[in-house]
């Protein structure tokens, strides 16, 4: 019997204790290759939670703004409708034929209701001796003038308007030219 003893550590390498210490037992490997895996998949899951809070967070303050604006500027078109009434009255009193009482009604009618525009946010825009800006005119009529500078706003045709700091309707004028 001695001899298969001497046979087996002959075919066998020597274990030393120092070479058992360093190679891991085999499911020791497979836990740790687990615990690796499992530290990748939560730093994946991770960077996914963030992207979508930041998402999330974009999404929410996008909405918040459209909403704002959509409160701020609601009353534009109504606004906008009620312009042409603002037109008329300012027709109206142009018309030199009515009596008296009647000039006075129209204006303090006129008066309340433009003061009612302007709290809500309407301001006229100036243009008559201005400098032609077509960001917030429209030049209906150019017309050669050497009394005037050239792109200096003669007259103004229908009044233009912002609401709210944005322009609701561009001033139609007359525009002086230099050939």
């Amino acid at each position: 019997m001695e001899e298969t003893t001497a046979e087996n550590k002959e075919s066998r390498p020597e274990e030393t204790p120092a070479a058992v210490a360093e190679q891991p037992p085999d499911h020791l490997v497979q836990l740790v290759a687990e615990r690796d895996a499992l530290k990748k998949e939560r730093d994946e899951l991770k960077e996914i939670i963030l992207r979508r809070q930041a998402e999330f967070d974009n999404f929410r303050k996008r909405t918040e703004k459209e909403r704002s604006e959509y409160v701020q500027y609601a009353g534009a078109e109504i606004v906008r409708d009620v312009l042409h009434v603002v037109d008329d009255f300012e027709r109206a009193l142009k018309n030199t034929g009515a009596s008296p009482e009647y000039v006075k009604g129209v204006e303090m009618i006129y008066g309340r209701l433009c003061e009612a525009l302007k709290k809500s946010g309407l301001e006229p825009i100036e243009a008559e001796g201005k400098m032609f800006d077509p960001y917030l005119h429209q030049a209906v009529e150019r017309v050669e003038s050497k009394d005037a500078a050239d792109g200096t706003i003669l007259a103004e045709f229908q009044r233009g308007y912002n609401f709210k700091g944005k322009l609701l309707r561009p001033s139609m004028v007359k525009v002086a030219v230099h050939s």
